[in-house]
């Protein structure tokens, strides 16, 4: 019983992050500029995380180099990787910046093997030939739709990502995920306010419908899935919930075909599949 509700948590999870992509679409077609939209995800979801935590009594303040390395994961880790996620967008479809920002897993066992002396294995190699070779199927295959420009910005969001994943997993190993997750979001919040008010870009969001895009990004998007991932990892272990999230990029290909009316091809479907093999093999022992 405690794997399945372990898993439907994680599929819950799965799908709330796989949302992002549309609400980021909605956002951009209402006028809303990425900052502002970043900054309101971001203050929004430290309210619930804080106040979740606080009320299970686990929002305990980091201090010293751990503080210093939490703050500085958000602001230029978990930052830099969402604004150039909602950059992307303004070039492809949110199925397509799904499929390519989930290289990030294979990216993250190469930074490994780099950065932690971990050994290059044939099952490495393969997951990474896998998961390149999708991204060229659905790039060379659709050329119009996969904007070179967003697939630059999208892979090397993955790029980012993976990098703030093994400095987190390094620097911060004794502290638990939902306190790093604590410090994280609200200095991704700061560097969008100093960065959207250098720039100009923000704004406040004027009517409901804004409004509604905004607390749909920051409660469905960002911290439902944040508190379900955390409760599935409990319950069914990190290798069984990576696996079961790479849901994600399926659910906002599939929502984007259905709410945005966004095209699948034959290519998208198989280079992704191309892509999650390459995730599976480098995460399934």
């Amino acid at each position: 019983m405690t794997d399945r509700v372990g898993v439907a948590l994680v599929l819950v999870s799965a799908a709330g992050f796989g949302t992002l992509g549309i609400f980021g679409k909605l956002a951009a077609a209402a006028g809303l500029s990425i900052p502002t939209v970043l900054l309101f995800r971001f203050l929004l979801a430290t309210a619930l995380v804080w106040g979740l935590l606080a009320a299970r009594g686990r929002l305990d303040l980091l201090s010293g180099r751990n503080l210093l390395v939490g703050l500085g994961l958000g602001a230029f880790g978990y930052a830099v990787m969402s604004g150039l996620y909602f950059w992307g967008l303004s070039f492809m479809t949110a199925g397509l910046v799904g499929i390519l920002l989930y290289t990030y897993p294979v990216f993250v066992v190469v930074l490994a093997a780099f950065a932690l002396d971990e050994r290059v294995t044939r099952r490495t190699a393969a997951a990474l030939t896998l998961a390149l070779s999708g991204v060229a199927l659905v790039t060379g295959a659709d050329p119009a739709g996969a904007d070179p420009r967003g697939v630059a910005v999208v892979v090397a969001g993955a790029v980012v990502y993976a990098t703030y994943i093994t400095v987190s997993r390094v620097a911060l190993d004794a502290v638990p995920a939902d306190r790093l997750t604590a410090h994280v979001l609200p200095a991704a919040a700061a560097a969008y306010f100093v960065y959207g008010s250098a720039t100009g870009a923000l704004a406040v969001p004027a009517t409901a419908y804004e409004w509604s895009i905004v607390v749909a990004i920051a409660v469905v998007a960002t911290a439902l899935p944040i508190f379900t991932f955390f409760a599935g990892l409990a319950r069914i272990g990190a290798s069984r919930a990576s696996v079961v999230s790479t849901t994600e990029p399926v659910v906002t290909l599939l929502l984007g075909a259905a709410v945005l009316s966004e095209p699948v091809t034959l290519a998208t479907v198989v280079g992704g599949a191309l892509v999650l093999g390459g995730v599976l093999v480098v995460q399934v022992e």
